[in-house]
């Protein structure tokens, strides 16, 4: 995946692109790397969970800054904020979403949100676009705000280590090209825009139908910020799988078909989940407990959708009090 990210991008920067079909093919191979390196080897790397060694895991998970976002900052979004409070609102930084956008019933509804099963495909486009640019430094801040850094000093030094890699990714990826490529330069902005448009559709759908599904809980905590259900069981009921039987569609998203054991043991190398599935769906099944799961990817897309459009209709549920400690509780 690493190979797939670089080597069209070398080829890009050594000049040997002149057609603007050979530049867009250079790109969009490009983005299936990012993608990879996205779903696969920073996911793993950022999780303690590609290697046993925590150099090696350091390192690899600074893939990450070297597809134009931040590991210290997704370590802060995913790690702690998304698989502590999965599904919950205004805990999980994966279902708060701008105004135009909403994946929790108990978020406000708009008379917008009645199309966005339509046009959230073009949002999900955007999304490491946006990523790369602002939501880095939007979420740096409000991190900041939660406690995660602490001295004004730690701050700043985080925001100039932001700047610096984004500068590191930018000049490779664009500048260096333009420079490069016999080429107009909105050739390579066009480019561009097509890699990170293929590579934020694939990684924002695959995280998305894992728990804005159906049949996926959106539990809220009670007056003391505490949710009632067992951590383990409370992944259970907000995680969905999906396509289990493809081995090929599996390593290309860096197992991340098989949400339910990367929640319930997410410093386990995704090589591994295939064999674990079997393990956890026969322990749920024992006890009583929803293993959720879809037998195609196809399928999956197809139930986000319904809940898309039902998220469109229905207004806001009524508080669910339903222990596990909310941010700053």
């Amino acid at each position: 995946m690493i190979s797939l990210f670089f080597v069209p991008l070398i080829i890009v920067n050594t000049g040997l692109v002149t057609s603007l079909w050979m530049l867009i093919a250079m790109y969009v191979l490009a983005s299936f790397g990012m993608s990879g390196i996205g779903m696969g080897v920073m996911h793993d790397a950022i999780h303690g969970a590609y290697s046993r060694n925590r150099k090696i895991n350091k390192y690899m998970g600074y893939t990450m800054n070297l597809i134009g976002a931040n590991a210290s900052i997704w370590k802060i979004q995913h790690n702690v904020l998304h698989h502590t409070y999965t599904n919950i609102e205004e805990a999980d930084d994966d279902i708060n979403a701008p105004f135009f956008l909403r994946f929790s019933p108990h978020a406000k509804r708009y008379k917008v949100h009645r199309f966005q099963h339509l046009y959230i495909w073009f949002f999900y486009g955007l999304s490491t676009l946006s990523w790369i640019t602002v939501k880095d430094f939007i979420r740096l801040h409000r991190y900041r705000k939660m406690g995660f850094f602490g001295s004004k000093t730690e701050y700043r030094r985080q925001i100039a280590k932001v700047i610096a890699w984004k500068l590191v990714y930018y000049s490779y990826v664009l500048v260096l090209p333009m420079i490069m490529v016999p080429l107009a330069p909105w050739t390579i902005l066009l480019a561009f825009f097509i890699m990170h448009f293929i590579t934020g559709l694939a990684i924002t759908t695959v995280f998305q139908t894992a728990h804005v599904m159906p049949s996926t809980a959106f539990p809220l905590p009670d007056e003391n910020g505490i949710i009632a259900s067992d951590w383990s069981i409370h992944q259970l009921a907000t995680t969905s799988n999906f396509s289990p039987k493809s081995r090929f569609f599996s390593w290309l998203i860096g197992g991340l078909n098989f949400q339910i054991e990367h929640h319930l043991l997410p410093n386990i190398c995704h090589v591994h989940y295939k064999k674990l599935s079997k393990i956890v769906a026969e322990t749920a099944k024992e006890y009583g407990i929803p293993y959720h799961t879809k037998r195609t990817f196809v399928a999956a897309i197809w139930d986000h959708v319904k809940m898309l459009r039902q998220l469109g209709k229905m207004e806001m549920v009524p508080v669910q009090h339903s222990k596990t400690p909310m941010p700053g509780k």
